[in-house]
C-alpha cells in the first residue's frame, strides 16, 4: 500500500509542555519554513517522538503523484475523496500554488518541477488533543505561523499558507451519540459529537443508522467540526431547522497558549459566541463539536435538468424562479438551484428537498414553475424520489477537486425576490455576459433560519434577512499564464462580485465559506455588525496572532501573506 505522507522519525528528548509561548513584539513576524535550513534537526527529533512519531514533512498533490511509480490516475487526481488523504493536497489546486512570488513557485500534475508554492513545509498528523497542543507549543517556541486543515475542502484557501506549520485533523475521527446531551445541569435534548475529521458523508451513515439527522450540507468532504460550522453552515435542512451553527451546543477546542477549554453557553461564553458564525480557522484548533439531532424522516427529492440557449434566456428563466420561489414556504424546503455555462448554451440542475412531504405533494408545488419553464420553451427532464433524508444529503460520496476555482458571493434578501425579480434575472444575463462560468443558487435561508434571528451567536445578520445564498464562479486550467488568472481574479472582485452585491442592495452580506477572499471590506461583507466584538474576543484567545487567516478576523493588521503585523 502507498503512503499516504512522508514521516520523519526521531528519538524522545524533551517534554514539548515546557515551552512557553511569548506575546509577539510590535510590527512582529512569523518565521517562514522552507526545505533546507527552516528548523533544528535535533529539535525535530525531539518533537517527533513527542508526537509519537506523527511529524509530516508536507509536499504538493502534484509533487506527491510524481513520488508514485505510476503516478495519479485522472480518476485519483479530480477526487476529493483521494486528496483529503495527501496531507499537502486541497481540494482546488489554485490554493496549493504560489503565483505571487518571483519567481513563482508552482507545482501541477504535469509539472516537470515543482516547488513547495503555498503549501506547509512541516506538520503533526493529529489523532489526541496532546498532538494538537504539542504542535500549538512547538510553533509558539519557533515562531511559525500555523495552518489548520481537515479534508481541504476550503474555497478561501484558509488552510494552507506559504511556509507554514500544519496541524492536521484528519484523523480525529470520534462520534459520540447523546439521548440528553446536558451543559451546566440543563438538558439539550438529542445530540452528536463529532470530531473534527469526520466528513458529512461519513456523518449521514451514522446518524441514519441512529434514526437521526442534523443539520449539514451535501458536499461529501466538508468537515461539520471545522470550517462549516464556524462559519455559519448552511443546509438544505436550513430552513426546517437553522443553520448548522444556530445547532451547535459545545466545542472542545485548543487556544493559542495550548489551552484545551470546553466551550458551551456556561463556560467561555464568549468564544462560543464567536465559534458559532465567527469565521474559520481564527480561534483555535477544534477536536469536537457537539449538534443538536432530529429525528430523521422521509423526504421527497424533486430534480429536473434544463438547458437555456443563451444569457438571454438564462436570465428569463432566473426571473421565473423568483416569482415562483415564495410558494414552496409551506414546506420549508431546501433547494440548489446551479446553472453552468457550455457556450452557448446555460445548462440548469434545480434540486428540491421536500421535508416530510410525499410525491404528490412536491409535483403539485412545483407544478406552476414547470408550466412556466415550458412556456419560455424549455423541456424540464424530471425526476421525482421518495428518499430518506440522510440518504438525500449524503448521496455524494466525493467532491470535485483537481481544477481551479475561486468564487464571488452575496446573501440575496427576501425582499428583493418579492420586489425585483426581474432585477435578478437582469442580474443573471449580465453575469453571463460578463463571463463568469457558473451562477449557483441555494435556497437555504427564510424560514428557521429567519425565525432563529434571536439566537445569541456570531452569525452575520443578512442571514436572518436572505432568502438564497448565491455564488459566482470562475474557473482557469493549468496551462493559463499568471497574468491571466491575476486578471481572472481582479475581474472576480472588481467587476463580478459587484454585480451582484448591486441586487442585493446596500451593505449586502455574504456567506465567508463561499465567497471572494479578496472582498475589499470583508469586515462588514462576512461579520456585519457583529466585527467590533469579534475582533475584541480575538484579541482575548490569541493574543499571540497564531491563527490568521486570509479574510478572517484580524487579518486586517498582518501584510497579504499573514506573516508580518502592520
Amino acid at each position: 500500500m502507498w503512503r499516504i505522507f512522508q514521516v520523519v522519525f526521531y528519538p524522545f528528548l524533551f517534554n514539548p509542555f515546557s515551552i512557553q509561548p511569548q506575546p509577539p513584539q510590535p510590527h512582529h513576524c512569523k518565521t517562514v519554513l522552507d526545505n533546507t535550513n527552516s528548523l533544528n534537526e535535533a529539535e525535530l527529533h525531539n518533537f517527533n517522538r513527542s508526537i509519537d512519531g506523527r511529524l509530516l514533512k508536507i509536499i504538493p498533490s502534484g509533487q506527491f503523484c510524481k513520488t508514485r511509480p505510476d503516478g495519479c490516475s485522472d480518476t485519483e487526481w479530480f477526487s476529493g475523496e483521494f486528496r483529503k488523504n495527501i496531507p499537502g493536497s486541497m481540494l482546488q489546486i489554485n490554493w496549493e500554488q504560489d503565483y505571487s512570488s518571483d519567481p513563482p513557485s508552482l507545482c501541477f500534475r504535469n509539472s516537470t518541477t515543482c516547488g513547495q508554492g503555498n503549501v506547509s513545509v512541516f506538520g503533526v498528523n493529529a489523532t489526541t488533543i496532546e498532538h494538537i497542543q504539542a504542535g500549538i507549543l512547538f510553533a509558539n517556541r519557533h515562531n511559525l505561523k500555523v495552518t489548520i486543515k481537515a479534508s481541504g475542502h476550503d474555497y478561501l484557501g484558509r488552510s494552507t499558507a506559504k511556509g507554514s506549520f500544519l496541524i492536521w485533523t484528519r484523523y480525529l475521527q470520534n462520534v459520540t451519540f447523546h439521548d440528553s446531551f446536558q451543559v451546566e445541569g440543563n438538558d439539550l435534548g438529542s445530540a452528536v459529537t463529532v470530531g473534527s475529521g469526520v466528513e458529512l458523508h461519513t456523518l449521514y451513515l451514522l446518524t441514519k443508522g441512529k434514526g437521526k439527522i442534523f443539520v449539514g450540507g451535501t458536499a461529501a468532504g466538508v468537515v461539520a467540526s471545522g470550517g462549516y460550522v464556524q462559519g455559519a453552515g448552511h443546509s438544505a435542512l436550513s430552513p426546517t431547522f437553522g443553520l448548522a451553527a444556530d445547532n451547535a451546543l459545545q466545542f472542545e477546542i485548543v487556544i493559542a497558549d495550548g489551552s484545551f477549554l470546553t466551550v458551551n453557553s456556561a463556560s467561555h461564553s464568549d468564544l462560543f459566541w464567536a465559534l458559532r458564525g465567527g469565521g474559520a480557522g481564527s480561534w483555535g484548533v477544534i477536536i469536537s463539536t457537539t449538534f443538536r439531532t432530529f429525528p430523521t424522516f422521509s423526504g421527497v427529492l424533486h430534480s429536473m435538468n434544463l438547458i437555456t440557449n443563451d444569457s438571454t434566456q438564462a436570465g428569463r428563466l432566473a426571473e421565473l424562479h423568483a416569482r415562483h420561489i415564495f410558494e414552496w414556504d409551506s414546506f420549508k424546503v431546501g433547494q440548489y438551484f446551479f446553472s453552468t455555462s457550455t457556450p452557448p448554451a446555460i445548462n440548469w440542475q434545480i434540486a428540491t428537498v421536500f421535508p416530510n412531504a410525499t410525491t404528490e405533494d412536491a409535483n403539485a408545488a412545483m407544478k406552476s414553475f414547470i408550466g412556466g419553464a415550458q412556456s419560455l420553451g424549455l423541456t424540464p427532464n424530471i425526476s421525482v424520489q421518495l428518499v430518506n433524508v440522510n440518504d438525500a444529503l449524503g448521496a455524494i460520496t466525493s467532491d470535485l477537486g483537481g481544477v481551479s476555482v475561486i468564487l464571488g458571493s452575496r446573501l440575496i434578501p427576501a425582499d428583493v425576490y418579492r420586489n425585483n425579480p426581474m432585477g435578478i434575472g437582469r442580474t443573471y444575463t449580465e453575469l453571463y455576459d460578463s463571463g463568469v462560468h457558473g451562477v449557483l443558487g441555494h435556497l437555504v435561508a427564510g424560514g428557521q433560519v429567519s425565525e432563529n434571528q434571536n439566537i445569541h451567536s456570531a452569525i452575520n445578520p443578512k442571514w436572518r434577512t436572505a432568502k438564497t445564498h448565491v455564488v459566482i464562479v470562475r474557473v482557469w486550467n493549468d496551462s493559463t499564464p499568471i497574468e491571466e488568472i491575476e486578471q481572472i481574479r481582479q475581474d472576480m472582485t472588481r467587476n463580478q462580485v459587484p454585480i451582484l452585491a448591486t441586487l442585493a442592495g446596500e451593505n449586502s452580506g455574504a456567506y465567508s465559506n463561499e465567497a471572494d477572499v479578496r472582498e475589499p471590506n470583508f469586515q462588514m461583507t462576512f461579520f456585519g455588525p457583529n466585527y467590533s466584538k469579534l475582533l475584541s474576543i480575538k484579541r482575548k484567545y490569541d493574543p499571540y496572532r497564531m491563527f490568521i487567516v486570509p479574510a478572517g478576523v484580524g487579518s486586517e493588521y498582518s501584510d497579504l501573506e499573514e506573516i508580518c503585523e502592520l
